[in-house]
């Protein structure tokens, strides 16, 4: 997570084990660790979100978001597809959000996932 929150692509990372993270200290409190759902709003909205997970290699993409593999979804184009606008909006469920389920796999592995997918999602923003 601190990982996305530092890369320019990334706009906003949402993860309570991050301290900038409005939920952060009741995690803390609460949990032995962060536990492994992460969501990540880019730069460059629907557009951005489709070429990041097309880029994916490890990460399937599935509505579901719990099993031992990792996934990657699109809420604005599955989950929450049929929702008005506003709603999103109010949700924050914007069009470059994507929320992604950590698997089992090696975490350097899933990093070098994430890399090439996001910088696939730079070379789209300034072409």
């Amino acid at each position: 997570a601190a990982y996305l929150a530092r890369h320019p692509a990334v706009a906003r990372v949402y993860y309570p084990g991050l301290p900038q993270h409005p939920g952060h200290e009741v995690a803390a409190r609460q949990m032995d660790r962060y536990g492994g759902m992460v969501a990540l709003e880019l730069h460059g909205g629907f557009d951005a979100a489709r070429v990041f997970l097309d880029g994916l290699e490890l990460f399937t993409q599935a509505v579901s978001l719990g099993d031992v593999e990792s996934l990657a979804t699109h809420p604005a184009s599955t989950t929450h597809e049929l929702l008005p606008p506003e709603v999103l909006e109010r949700q924050g469920i914007t069009p470059g959000l994507v929320r992604l389920s950590v698997g089992i796999e090696d975490p350097r592995d899933l990093t070098e996932d994430l890399e090439q997918a996001l910088a696939r999602v730079e070379r789209s923003l300034v072409s």
